[in-house]
């Protein structure tokens, strides 16, 4: 039996670029283009009109931009949506807005250039398998969302670890921002994020929480109101220096996930805090910090995962789950206030 192909809809108000993609996607005989759109309007129509499995989306586009698509897609009838866009060449925060509001993940178009766009071939392609994958997330409605209570007390732990992949920024907000502007612990976040997206990431998160939100240095001191996020160019790890757990960078190159390396970040900080360090795995396809939880586990240290239902992609957590590595699932939105209240 013939396996079924995954339908794509190309949305980018280039007519080079909509056939190009489509050349490039259909190379590859798992997948179908079913159809195009040329701006945020008709991607909506369209997405709704032939239920494709993933959009490809342009977000830079006249009248109806792809912001705008992802929004009444997700609105309306939720469906896995990539991001493909130059738009992040120059700014940002168009693609983590994308993100927030249920797109799944990210690339980068380069320029129209053939020879570019064929280099990203194989990227391209086991991102939109990826993206087939994921559980599409409808927004939330702010009138009921939940509210969190903060506690001020002390916590008994010394280290927060955060590791994700796809579907990690929005998660990553979520718990950072449920946390209290007195939060006394420090906290290491690890994204799987391109390098150049590092820097713009940290300076959101800063406009959306009271910490002080850092990209992370070699010799810096993980410190309490402080969130340090990975640097893409290297594996962060925690070593102990005297009295004092410094960052550094390691070398090894990690199969599951390499620059940065949930796995390197989480065994590190194992090793160093000990029955201290609670440790947290999110959304993201594959293995990587599965053994890092694991080791802050088994260190007895407290571990936690996001749950099933509200992964983008329950792959990580699924797996830690499946090796006895979490202590507790728990949906995102409940992440934060377990932390502070329960910990």
């Amino acid at each position: 039996m013939t396996k079924r192909r995954l339908k794509i809809l190309v949305v980018d108000d280039s007519a080079f670029m909509r056939l190009l993609l489509t050349d490039l996607i259909q190379e590859d005989e798992e997948l179908v283009v079913i159809g195009s759109a040329v701006n945020g309007l008709e991607a909506a129509g369209r997405a709704a009109e032939l239920t494709p499995d993933v959009v490809l989306l342009d977000l830079n586009m006249a009248d109806y931009d792809g912001l705008f698509a992802v929004k009444k897609i997700m609105a309306e009838k939720p469906t896995p949506i990539l991001i493909l866009s130059s738009v992040g060449n120059t700014d940002l925060n168009p693609i983590f807005e994308a993100l927030k509001f249920g797109a799944v993940d990210y690339m980068n178009k380069p320029d129209r250039n053939n020879f570019k766009m064929r280099s990203m071939h194989s990227e391209l392609i086991s991102k939109i398998k990826a993206a087939a994958r994921a559980k599409p997330r409808t927004l939330p409605d702010p009138k009921t969302e939940k509210k969190v209570v903060r506690s001020k007390k002390k916590a008994n732990f010394d280290l927060l670890v955060i590791g994700a992949s796809t579907g990690g920024p929005s998660a990553i907000e979520q718990v950072i921002t449920d946390l209290p502007a007195d939060f006394n612990v420090p906290v290491i976040v690890c994204q799987h994020m391109p390098t150049m997206f590092i820097t713009p990431f940290v300076n959101r998160l800063n406009t959306l929480t009271d910490l002080n939100v850092v990209v992370a240095a070699r010799s810096m001191s993980p410190a309490p109101g402080t969130v340090m996020v990975c640097p893409g160019h290297a594996n962060t790890v925690i070593q102990k220096a005297g009295t004092k757990f410094i960052v550094d960078f390691d070398e090894t190159v990690y199969r599951e996930y390499n620059n940065p390396s949930i796995n390197a970040l989480m065994r590190s900080v194992a090793a160093t805090y000990g029955d201290k360090a609670v440790g947290v795995i999110l959304t993201g396809m594959g293995k990587d910090g599965v053994d890092g939880l694991k080791a802050i586990k088994e260190a007895g240290g407290f571990t936690i995962a996001q749950d099933k239902e509200s992964c983008i992609i329950y792959g990580m957590p699924k797996v830690a789950v499946e090796q006895g590595a979490v202590r507790i699932s728990l949906d995102i939105k409940e992440i934060g206030d377990y932390i502070v209240n329960q910990l």
